[in-house]
């Protein structure tokens, strides 16, 4: 079972959101809250395994909020889903560069918001890749390479740096495989690496890192 905790100021919203989860057979909702504030204490009390975050609430937003539950010494760091009203939107940027796990349209269908759910629960980031790309696309335009990224860069191996170019182009471990002429749980251990020596969570991490550091430009192919 997978349990959930809503974070959104309409109440609303939430009942909407909690209905349909819990009409789900692997899906529970274990809290809700109506600011990051209090989605920070309800994380910390309840610990559930995924936090629907909305952006905009009062008294603490759900950026701020996902950058102190994400915190490398928080006691406990649940996957992030975050939740926008924009497919490109700085603060949905952030958000990833925090530690969440992906993000979601709020118009986008309810079955979209329980797949999004169970991705994240298992280990993924939320790829629907042509929106995540075109999000780190249109924000990394308007900025130039981070040298200290790009430094991290020379840490990899050369395959490491193929499998995170191909992250970076939303390509999925056994599409990676297929690209590089090798087997799934080769591409596995080289992602597991590279994770590590670049600190990074998840492949929505990666894909930011990858833009941000200049490894991959905008509009490349």
């Amino acid at each position: 079972m997978i349990t959930v905790l809503v974070a959104d100021d309409q109440a609303m919203v939430r009942a909407g959101f909690a209905s349909l989860l819990r009409a789900q057979p692997d899906l529970t909702v274990i809290g809700e809250a109506s600011d990051g504030a209090a989605a920070i204490r309800a994380v910390r009390e309840l610990r559930p395994d995924v936090v629907i975050m909305d952006v905009r609430m009062p008294e603490l937003d759900g950026i701020e909020a996902t950058r102190q539950l994400l915190a490398p010494d928080a006691a406990y760091r649940p996957k992030i889903v975050v939740l926008t009203t924009f497919d490109v939107d700085d603060y949905v940027y952030a958000a990833l560069r925090y530690g969440a796990s992906g993000f979601l349209l709020k118009d986008s269908p309810p079955e979209d918001l329980v797949a999004a759910i169970r991705v994240v629960a298992a280990g993924d980031a939320l790829l629907a890749p042509s929106v995540t790309r075109r999000l780190i696309e249109d924000v990394t335009s308007r900025r130039p390479a981070d040298r200290a990224l790009t430094a991290r860069l020379r840490t990899l191996t050369n395959r490491e740096l193929e499998v995170l170019t191909l992250i970076a182009k939303a390509r999925s471990n056994a599409e990676i495989a297929a690209e590089l002429s090798v087997a799934e749980e080769t591409v596995k251990s080289h992602v597991g690496r590279l994770f590590g020596k670049l600190g990074l969570r998840d492949r929505a991490q990666a894909v930011v890192f990858a833009y941000e550091s200049g490894l991959v430009t905008p509009g490349a192919r």
